[in-house]
């Protein structure tokens, strides 16, 4: 009876020992196969980057377009320099003319100016504030060409099967360092068929 319990444990020990063995050979056996499976998922992302301010200003129809918005900028920066000689010119007369003029003369006159300074702030706001005339202007002129750049950037990533794409002239890119090999600007520029 004694050697049958002793028996008994023993054989209980082997069969735990060998499920146990089989068990974590399986567990691994699986792993490997589910890691094999999913290994198309874990590949790596490619990355490439471009020079946005070289694409654009090597197309003609940007460089037209900023052309365009240098000659509207600096007429309307005339204008106003024209109106602040009218206005120190206003300044330089009650100036003169103050000892002359009645208190009531004077305050007239100091009004005249104030009006016409707000009104030419009130122009250069308009022209050049953030939601003003130039804004708006090159929001016309340059987001088409920009539309443009962007959907060959994008045809160019799903065809060559690039994750990401940086713009290294941009400051908020953050790209430090690249290796040249990963630079695809002329690509673009060639898909865009500019040269």
């Amino acid at each position: 009876m004694y050697l049958r319990t002793v028996f008994g444990v023993f054989l209980r020990r082997q069969k735990c020992g060998f499920m146990n063995f089989f068990k974590s050979r399986l567990a691994i056996l699986l792993s490997l196969f589910f890691l094999a499976a999913s290994a198309p998922q874990i590949s790596a992302q490619r990355i490439a980057y471009i020079d946005m301010d070289k694409i654009l200003n090597s197309m003609p129809e940007y460089q037209q377009a900023q052309q365009e918005l240098d000659r509207v900028a600096q007429d309307w920066r005339q204008d106003i320099a024209q109106k602040y000689d009218v206005i120190k010119g206003m300044y330089n007369k009650y100036q003169a003319d103050q000892v002359l003029l009645s208190e009531d003369m004077r305050a007239k006159r100091e009004e005249a100016i104030m009006a016409k300074e707000q009104e030419v702030r009130e122009l250069q706001k308009q022209r050049f504030g953030p939601e003003g005339d130039l804004f708006k202007r090159r929001k016309q002129l340059v987001e088409p060409i920009q539309d443009k750049v962007y959907a060959a950037i994008e045809s160019y990533s799903n065809d060559k099967g690039y994750d990401f794409i940086f713009d290294r002239s941009s400051p908020a890119a953050g790209i430090i360092y690249s290796n040249e090999r990963y630079d695809k600007t002329e690509d673009i520029l060639e898909a865009l068929d500019v040269k």
